[in-house]
């Protein structure tokens, strides 16, 4: 028998695993060594802090990350085909989603490898919750444009697409630029238009808040170095 592909969540900051996540996970981690990562130090952190007694030098960990070997990749699955299971886990949040780790999905999918997603937070779904905007249709985009003049008319397009489609659209920024696009989202977006700030989601920090542009022009929230999501709807 083949081996499983488990797309593992984890953790959207230091919250105890269990209280944002289902038993399941645990079990699953528990009985895995091979791990798909984003970050080993960061991984390694979690599966001890959800399975403290499981042994560390016995992980076998592959990096996927923006600088992973597309054919060093292509290989982390050859052990599925002798029974061994394979977890995904991503720095924070669910595998693949804003994340890496849709390429090896796609893989596993190519080789008739059962891909398992589990149970756990997901900061984009978690914020459209929230917002009180269109959960029967959103997008996610995203980070934005850094230049100025095209980050204005990438916000425009967004808010002109929101209108037509009646769609929420969804983005997210560097954490320490966060305030920055808050004011340019003041700055160019119709007074009526709504705009959702959610951060430090599942967090004892959590800050989530919906209001019009004209309202978040006397809102000054503190969102430096916060992980957050952003939405408008017009």
């Amino acid at each position: 028998m083949r081996g499983k592909l488990y797309l593992i969540p984890t953790t959207l900051g230091d919250t105890e695993p269990l209280e944002v996540m289902p038993l399941s996970v645990k079990k699953v981690v528990e009985r895995l060594d091979y791990f798909i990562v984003e970050n080993e130090k960061s991984a390694r952190r979690f599966i001890k802090k959800i399975t403290p007694n499981k042994s560390q030098p016995s992980l076998k960990l592959m990096l996927l990350d923006k600088y992973s070997d597309e054919l060093e990749v292509r290989n982390y699955l050859d052990v599925c085909e002798q029974g061994i299971s394979i977890g995904v886990l991503s720095d924070a949040g669910v595998p693949a989603v804003a994340d890496p780790g849709a390429s090896v999905v796609r893989l596993a999918h190519q080789k008739g490898i059962q891909v398992v997603p589990l149970v756990g937070p997901s900061s984009i779904l978690m914020a459209i919750m929230a917002s009180g905007m269109n959960g029967q249709s959103f997008a996610f985009n995203g980070y934005l444009p850094i230049d100025k003049a095209t980050r204005k008319k990438s916000i425009k397009d967004l808010e002109r697409l929101s209108k037509e489609k009646d769609q929420s659209q969804i983005f997210i920024e560097t954490p320490y630029r966060n305030e920055k696009l808050l004011d340019d989202l003041r700055a160019t977006l119709q007074p009526t238009t709504l705009v959702c700030v959610a951060c430090d989601i599942t967090l004892p920090t959590e800050y989530i808040k919906t209001l019009t542009v004209k309202e978040w022009k006397s809102e000054k929230p503190d969102l430096h170095k916060r992980p957050a999501i952003f939405i408008i709807h017009q």
